[in-house]
């Protein structure tokens, strides 16, 4: 399956949100005031890995994703 194609596959649930998106709204609408440090976030994803191990690669994609987003392309 190609990136993007399974997030297409789901069914829409509401207005626009995907099934895949439920996560970030929640996350959004309950700490979406709140103001944290990157050290927070790395000390969370460490904790959330640690409790669920399969998740680890993921996890470390969206950090090294989120690492390098100042960086030129190419």
């Amino acid at each position: 399956m190609r990136r993007g194609e399974y997030r297409r596959r789901l069914l829409l649930i509401g207005r626009d949100m995907y099934f895949t998106d439920r996560g970030i709204e929640e996350l959004q609408a309950r700490r979406g005031e709140d103001e944290v440090t990157l050290a927070w976030l790395a000390d969370q994803l460490r904790t959330f890995v640690d409790l669920h191990p399969e998740f680890e690669t993921p996890v470390e994609r969206l950090a090294t994703w989120l690492a390098r987003l100042d960086e030129e392309d190419g």
